[in-house]
């Protein structure tokens, strides 16, 4: 994961999420990256509660002193017809990814303004430039994908918000831009999202002919972290092998274009059995 790979280079972290026990195992985990890391987690947080992130917030610069870098992850999503998708299905991704992103950007950018200001003042000691923050797109803005009526909307949200607080802030030298993973191997989410028994007629769509992996999208993470990233601002960095070049706006072959909206054929579930939310 990205967080991994950054306190690996020297980074201190501080993540947040809801699940108390799964994001303090995490913490633990990543801070085997590097001898002396300081890795904080803390659960019981809710993106979409400006005071619940506030106090992560505020626990984060006393702890750690300041905060340079963000990562804006928060997501949800499932799987759904725009013709079973209830209205507090949509509100709930909106509200997890668009309303969480913009609380983690509008409280973090005073100390990321600072951070910018004092990394410019101190940039002949060789120190990396700071004050950057990253939110975790998807290409479905770009392409449309059905079934993703919800995730599509919300993330086209992401990347008007990225690119409006690369152009506000910018000037007081902070950077703002997507990452978009395509599909990632072992991870959470392609099992979420998988259609059944279609991986590899998926992967047969990519031009690279893989799914990616985990470094694949920590790389391009340290990467508009790094110096070498320091011009890059208000883009949107799409790390998926070229799917959404041949992607097709469907999330297997197996869902035949425009028959199975033509069809009261049922979503199918993804590899879990999970049944889709809607």
């Amino acid at each position: 994961m990205p967080t991994r790979a950054l306190v690996h280079l020297g980074a201190n972290a501080f993540i947040v999420g809801r699940n108390v026990e799964k994001v303090e195992r995490m913490a633990k985990d990543i801070a085997t990256s590097r001898n002396g890391a300081r890795v904080i987690g803390i659960g019981s947080i809710d993106v979409r509660n400006p005071a619940s992130l506030q106090t992560a917030i505020n626990k984060c610069v006393s702890d750690l002193g300041a905060i340079d870098f963000v990562i804006a992850g928060a997501a949800g999503n499932f799987i759904a017809p725009i013709r079973a998708l209830s209205t507090n299905a949509f509100k709930s991704v909106i509200d997890i990814d668009v309303l969480g992103s913009y609380n983690t950007a509008k409280l973090t950018l005073p100390h990321l303004i600072k951070s910018a200001a004092k990394s410019k003042s101190q940039r002949r000691s060789g120190l990396c430039a700071t004050g950057r923050i990253i939110f975790v797109g998807a290409s479905f803005p770009m392409t449309g994908m059905a079934l993703q009526t919800h995730a599509s909307v919300a993330k086209a949200g992401i990347n008007a918000l990225s690119g409006n607080i690369a152009i506000e802030m910018g000037p007081l030298g902070v950077t703002s831009n997507v990452v978009v993973p395509g599909g990632i191997e072992g991870t959470e989410g392609m099992d979420r999202l998988s259609v059944a028994d279609e991986t590899e007629s998926s992967i047969s769509l990519i031009p690279l002919g893989k799914l990616g992996t985990v470094k694949d999208i920590a790389d391009a993470t340290v990467y508009l972290f790094s110096d070498a990233g320091s011009y890059v601002n208000g883009d949107i960095l799409t790390v998926d092998g070229g799917a959404w070049r041949t992607s097709g706006g469907m999330l297997g072959r197996a869902m035949k274009y425009p028959d199975f909206f033509l069809s009261d054929e049922d979503v199918k579930a993804a590899r879990k059995g999970a049944k889709a939310k809607l």
